[in-house]
This record gives structure tokens, C-alpha cells and sequence, in this order.
């Protein structure tokens, strides 16, 4: 069994294209170990880590969302009743209900009049939903990924004791997360896709930059309150019971992973000077401004032979399209406001973008302790 190793680039503006094709998963293929091949990338950081020999508890809200994270572990193998749908290859062919439904529907869709489009028949339109959901996945899949080396470097530089802890109990989560999606991807569609362009970069900077607290700004802010409402969207509008029940123990973990970022660097901002304060504003304005194109499925549009650029702008275009891609902001502007990383400096920018609509909603400072303390059973949390 060999590793093909390939070096990560150092720079937001470097980087190695996505593969454009998507990756099949096959259980039985008869390969021996010379033919299989694990794909590894190094990247390198210098990151300084951090004892810390006051074992007192400082903060008592970080101490509490340390108490509900042990409480309320979760296990992909017996929380999840993963018979509730067909494993890939055996899911149901193709009906001529999907067929009759997507006949009628077609005429409304995003890509309406768009030739590509068009050119496809309903059960090539059906499969065409499958990759774009096969890349969705991908991408919840890869996030946590980098989450989980984000949380476990956390452990290390983190300076206060509450905070090791705290990071510790999310790398668990993390691995859950990747656990979970991989195992949804591999039972449930039988493909995935490579990671999209836009996360890659931004996973790059917040794994190799040095300073901690941009590795906390960039996860639990950016990354984690984006991730918040995409996995909100996808439990209101899935029609499978299997992924419901996943993104909804996903979720539960991620508002406390948002919860922790917004209390513990609320208080240190505040202790930085107006330059530091204004870097990190500016950084945390680029890794929205990367996040933006995250919704942009290009290597599905390259799977089915699409002119990229021009499938791009129609998904993008419009008034009611770039408001839909805003609104995946409604938590981490808020939040950015609430840490003070919302500066009078950075404004204008988040204001050409249309994101200051959301400010005045609320944070994730505030607990609601009952929300995070449900039961796992109960998934209307």
C-alpha cells in the first residue's frame, strides 16, 4: 500500500486546482496492497504551542460547555438507524414518479434556458441532483476535516487550561463529523468530489498561519457559523431521514463549537491593539469574501461538460440568488460584531458586499442552555 505525498502551497493566492472528477467508491474490487494508494498532503506551520500550569477553571462558561459536550457524545454506529434508506449500489433505479416530477419542474429551475441544461433528459437531470448533492457532502466531509486538524492544534497553542479542554472535547467532535459524512458518502451515494477551491484556501491559511487566535477567528467564526447554516438548510429541505438525523447531532455540536469561539474571543480582543484588532477584522473580511464562492459546485459543471464560467454567472446572477448566498451569513456577521472584529474600518467592505443587513441579529454569545442541553433523541433542538 503506497501514500502519494503532495506539498500544500504557503499563500491564499497558490494553490493546485481541484481534481475535476469525481472519486468512486468501490467495496469489492479485489485490489492488492501495490494497487491501492492513499493520498496525503503535507503542509507545514509554525505553530508555537502553549503549557499552562494554572489548573484553576477561569471561565465558568467555558467550563460548562466543556460538561454539555461530554454529556451529549454521540456514536455514528448505534445514534444513527442507517437502514432507514438503501446502501449504494442497491438504492431504487430511477421511477417514472422522479421522472414525472422533474418534467415538471425543470421549466423553473436555476438553469432555465441555460443549452447544457436543456439538453439534458430527465433521467440525466435526476443524476445531475445526485452529483450536485454527492458535492455537497464532499464539502461538509473535507470542512471537517480541516476542522479536525484546526481543533487539535488548538489544543496545543491555546493559552488558557479551559480552552485545551474545550479544544480537546472538539477534535472528538471532529472526528464524529468526518466519521459520519465519510461513512454517509461511501453507504449512502457511492461518490464524492474533491475539495472546492475556495475552502481549500481558506483551510490552507488557518492551518499554517502561526497565531492562534486566527486559527480560532478562521474555525469557530467563519468556517463553523457558515457550516451552522448550511446544515440547517439541508435538515429543513433533505428528504432523507438518514442525513436528517446525521446533520441534526452535527448541529447540536457545531452551535457549541460557535458558542465557545464567540465567549472566549470576546474577551481577548478587547486586549489587542487597535493595528492587531484591525489585521484580524481585515482577515476575517477576506475569509468571507473566499466563503462566498463556496456554494459554487464548478467540478460538477466540469463533470458534465458545462463552460464553467458561463454556468457560474447564472448561478450567482440575480438579486434573489445573491441574496440567498448573503444569507449564509446571518450568523457570522452577528458574531463578528459581538467580538468586536466588526470594526468602523472594516464596515464599508462587509457593506459592499450586502452582509451589514445582518448585524443587529443576535449572536452566538448569548446560551441558550436549553437548546444546547436537549436530549439527544429530541430533534427538534
Amino acid at each position: 500500500m503506497s501514500i502519494r505525498w503532495a506539498e500544500t502551497p504557503r499563500t491564499l493566492t497558490q494553490f493546485d486546482p481541484p481534481r475535476p472528477s469525481a472519486v468512486e467508491f468501490h467495496n469489492e474490487l479485489g485490489l492488492d496492497a501495490q494497487q491501492v494508494q492513499h493520498v496525503a498532503e503535507l503542509f507545514n506551520t509554525p505553530l508555537t504551542g502553549a503549557y499552562n500550569w494554572d489548573y484553576r477553571i477561569q471561565d465558568d462558561r467555558i467550563a460548562k460547555l466543556y460538561e454539555l459536550g461530554k454529556q451529549l457524545n454521540w456514536n455514528a454506529s448505534t445514534d444513527i438507524d442507517w437502514a432507514q434508506t438503501p446502501d449504494f449500489p442497491d438504492r431504487p433505479p430511477v421511477t417514472d414518479a422522479q421522472r414525472q416530477m422533474v418534467q415538471e419542474n425543470r421549466s423553473n429551475g436555476l438553469f432555465k434556458g441555460f443549452a447544457p441544461w436543456e439538453a439534458l433528459d430527465a433521467d440525466q437531470i435526476i443524476q445531475w441532483m445526485r452529483h450536485q448533492h454527492s458535492w455537497a457532502i464532499s464539502q461538509f466531509l473535507h470542512g471537517e476535516q480541516g476542522a479536525l486538524l484546526v481543533a487539535s492544534q488548538l489544543v496545543s497553542c491555546a493559552p488558557s487550561f479551559n480552552a485545551k479542554l474545550y479544544a480537546a472535547s472538539q477534535t472528538f467532535d471532529e472526528a464524529r463529523h468526518v466519521e459520519v459524512f465519510n461513512r454517509y458518502l461511501q453507504r449512502k451515494i457511492g461518490f464524492s468530489y474533491p475539495i472546492s477551491r475556495s475552502l481549500k484556501m481558506l483551510l490552507d491559511k488557518i492551518l499554517t498561519d502561526p497565531r492562534w487566535d486566527l486559527k480560532f477567528i478562521g474555525m469557530q467564526i467563519i468556517i463553523e457559523g457558515l457550516a451552522l447554516a448550511a446544515f440547517n438548510t439541508m435538515k429543513e429541505g433533505t428528504q432523507d431521514p438518514v442525513l436528517r438525523d446525521i446533520v441534526h447531532l452535527v448541529i447540536r455540536d457545531e452551535a457549541r463549537h460557535v458558542t465557545f469561539g464567540v465567549n472566549y474571543l470576546e474577551e481577548y480582543v478587547k486586549s489587542l491593539t487597535a493595528e492587531e484588532r484591525e489585521e484580524r477584522a481585515q482577515f476575517a473580511f477576506e475569509a468571507c469574501v473566499v466563503m462566498r464562492t463556496r456554494l459554487i459546485p464548478t467540478d460538477v459543471y466540469r463533470q458534465f461538460g458545462w463552460p464553467v464560467e458561463e454556468a457560474t454567472a447564472i448561478a450567482t446572477g440575480g438579486e434573489q440568488r445573491q441574496r440567498f448566498r448573503n444569507m449564509i451569513f446571518a450568523r457570522v456577521v452577528p458574531n463578528l460584531k459581538r467580538i468586536g472584529l466588526l470594526t468602523d474600518g472594516i464596515r464599508p467592505k462587509f457593506e459592499a458586499l450586502g452582509l451589514l443587513e445582518f448585524e443587529a441579529l443576535p449572536d452566538d454569545g448569548l446560551f441558550d442552555w436549553e437548546s444546547l442541553s436537549k436530549p439527544l433523541y429530541d430533534k427538534t433542538a
